[in-house]
């Protein structure tokens, strides 16, 4: 990401005068990004959507004192990866009430999804995917899907390169057999 771009455009939303520009402006270059990052742990295009706002809002919100201690985007993800999250642990605790199976309710999610055109393989990782503990599940999607660097995740996740590389390992050993014990 473009770093100096980044300041000059926190510094124009600081001015009051240049704020809802410089906004606009935020959400053109970072939003399309975080719609997928979003997507990719929600799965649902609604829910994602509804989730993006609450981002949008907490950014806006959370601006002005910005310390650019993080780069932008950095700051912007997290802020992202937390909202998903919160908006996840409240599903979590409607599907506990609900005695289906929670593989199912996934299932008739992707396929009354409009927005979801993938295949069975991309249906089943997807299953997979959500099946992991949080922790796992986070990694694998900012590894695997938004191709992050360890490093990076590090920064986001507050977390050593060590850890997220064996979190990685075990959420890659779980969707292979999730795999092989769904054929």
């Amino acid at each position: 990401m473009d770093r100096t771009h980044d300041a000059e455009l926190i510094d124009q939303f600081r001015d009051p005068a240049q704020r809802d520009l410089a906004f606009r402006m935020i959400l053109a270059k970072y939003q399309e990004k975080l719609y997928w990052h979003i997507r990719r742990m929600i799965l649902v295009h609604e829910d994602t959507d509804d989730v993006l706002q609450n981002t949008f809002i907490k950014i806006w919100k959370g601006l002005p004192g910005f310390r650019e201690t993080s780069g932008l985007f950095t700051w912007m993800y997290r802020i992202a990866t937390n909202e998903a999250i919160t908006f996840l642990k409240a599903r979590q605790r409607e599907r506990a009430m609900i005695a289906d199976d929670p593989d199912d309710i996934i299932k008739g999610r992707l396929k009354s999804d409009p927005y979801f055109d993938g295949d069975e393989l991309f249906r089943k990782l997807q299953i997979a995917i959500d099946n992991l503990p949080p922790k796992q599940k986070k990694v694998f999607q900012m590894k695997y899907f938004d191709e992050m660097t360890y490093g990076d995740m590090a920064n986001i996740l507050g977390t050593s390169v060590g850890a997220l590389k064996a979190s990685y390992f075990h959420a890659v050993r779980k969707i292979q057999t999730a795999f092989e014990t769904s054929d």
